[in-house]
């Protein structure tokens, strides 16, 4: 489903500094783009602000997390989220289960009876991580949505921030996106991770350092109103700046695996995200949005 974006070369100029506080004071450059996109934003700390009312029979936000064969991790990652998310409010924890073949199925239907904020989808075949997102996302009760990986990599610690820095936003409603400052992966894994950003950064001037990383939040509608295509999670930084989200880079733990090996490859990714990210560039300059719309 390709429609996409625009075709206006992209620069960047700093134009100036705002102070933020969330937990120390930091000063931090507004990256303003010379094009039609909003202004994307690298923060370490953040204004303390209060969320959206909570609503009384719906969640406030979910969790997101695709899995495939992670059973030897899920019961950890499940109960770091249920302790560390807590007090950002009420959530639902969704795990889609892309048709894996070892026992996560089953270790997630454990976790779900012991829990009601626990939902388990599965698909019935192999997929890929965006298909398994987009049935998350779909599935999901409420208006933000968190995605965050199920090898335990990513660490839950960090969400109440993330979700802090969106509802502090305001409208347009940003994404905002987690970035590893230090990787805990093999240093192959490491360079081909920065081979890739530093290419992705120069073809799509989406300014943002680290797109791989699981850690991110959104608006559900805003996701759902993008092409959908396997990869794409690695390029939602660009996609949503097409449609009009700003985006709120802040730096995340990164921890070794707790269990299992990774699902990819470095040539496996590094071939099928060139072939992708020439595909968002067409994308981009065949999208055509209203900067406003006006009922009269």
């Amino acid at each position: 489903m390709f429609l996409h974006s625009l075709a206006h070369s992209t620069r960047f100029r700093r134009n100036r500094t705002v102070n933020f506080s969330w937990p120390l004071k930091a000063r931090v450059p507004i990256l303003r783009m010379r094009n039609n996109f909003p202004p994307a934003i690298s923060i370490i700390g953040s204004r303390r602000s209060q969320p959206p009312a909570t609503l009384t029979s719906q969640p406030r936000f979910s969790v997101v997390v695709a899995v495939f064969n992670e059973a030897d991790n899920v019961t950890a990652v499940t109960e770091e989220i249920l302790r560390a998310i807590a007090p950002a409010g009420l959530f639902e924890l969704i795990y889609v289960d892309d048709g894996s073949n070892d026992a996560t199925a089953e270790r997630l239907r454990v976790l779900r009876d012991t829990d009601p904020s626990i939902r388990v989808l599965r698909h019935d075949r192999r997929c890929g991580k965006t298909a398994a997102l987009i049935t998350g996302v779909m599935a999901a009760g409420s208006p933000w949505i968190v995605t965050m990986d199920g090898d335990g990599q990513d660490s839950a610690a960090d969400v109440p921030r993330l979700l802090e820095l969106a509802w502090a936003s305001g409208e347009p409603f940003p994404l905002v996106a987690g970035i590893r400052t230090r990787r805990r992966d093999s240093w192959s894994r490491r360079f081909a991770t920065k081979f890739a950003n530093g290419l992705r950064q120069a073809l799509l001037h989406d300014n943002c350092p680290d797109t791989a990383c699981g850690l991110k939040v959104f608006r559900r509608d805003t996701f759902l109103r993008l092409p959908a295509f396997e990869g794409m999670h690695r390029f939602l930084p660009a996609l949503f700046q097409t449609f009009g989200s700003p985006l709120v880079c802040c730096p995340v733990t990164h921890r070794p695996r707790l269990a299992g090996q990774s699902k990819y490859t470095n040539f496996g990714r590094a071939a099928v995200g060139l072939f992708d990210t020439l595909g968002v560039i067409w994308l981009r300059r065949r999208t055509r949005l209203p900067q406003r719309v006006v009922e009269e």
